[in-house]
């Protein structure tokens, strides 16, 4: 492996994980599903799959759109949860995998140093590092309630795996 600072593979790793882990997770969590299935909550005080997507993308948009790329903040956090308009799981899927993509063109022409720069967001003080690792950790958070969420409305034969349990267990560790 070639040599590579600290700094940079995190942006590339953050990268990574947003468009070769987390948006097909997505994609393979959300195939199949209804428009009922989308907006599905067993009650008022759990989000639904759609809300979760709109919350993603607002957040996504939020911190390193505009937290970080200088963008006009236009979030309206509170918006993102309420199920009034339910628009189709493939519109809200779209919108999320577009403003990922412009996330990740941004991370890929971040400048590593300005990963120690200060920045206000949401009126929380933290760097740029701090604002990408919040991104990544809370969006992976997410994608794992909206799996676990289709895994429930499909049923038992849902077909979701993203590990090979036989190639895992096969490729142990050398101590």
């Amino acid at each position: 492996m070639s040599e590579i600072d600290a700094p940079t593979l995190f942006l590339r790793e953050t990268v990574i994980r947003f468009r070769q882990e987390y948006l097909p997770r997505l994609d393979a969590a959300l195939e199949g599903l209804s428009h009922d299935d989308i907006w599905w909550r067993p009650h008022d005080d759990i989000t639904s799959i759609g809300a979760l997507l709109r919350h993603l993308e607002g957040n996504v948009r939020q911190w390193i759109l505009s937290g970080l790329g200088g963008d006009v903040d236009t979030r309206e956090r509170r918006s993102e949860f309420a199920d009034e308009a339910r628009p189709a799981g493939d519109a809200l899927l779209q919108a999320l995998k577009e403003t990922v993509q412009a996330a990740c063109r941004y991370l890929d022409d971040l400048d590593p140093a300005r990963l120690v720069d200060p920045v206000r967001i949401q009126g929380i003080r933290t760097t740029v590092l701090g604002a990408a690792y919040h991104v990544l950790e809370h969006f992976g958070w997410h994608t794992g309630q909206i799996t676990w969420i289709a895994k429930l409305r499909r049923g038992e034969a849902h077909g979701i795996a993203f590990y090979d349990d036989d190639a895992l267990d096969a490729a142990r560790n050398e101590g």
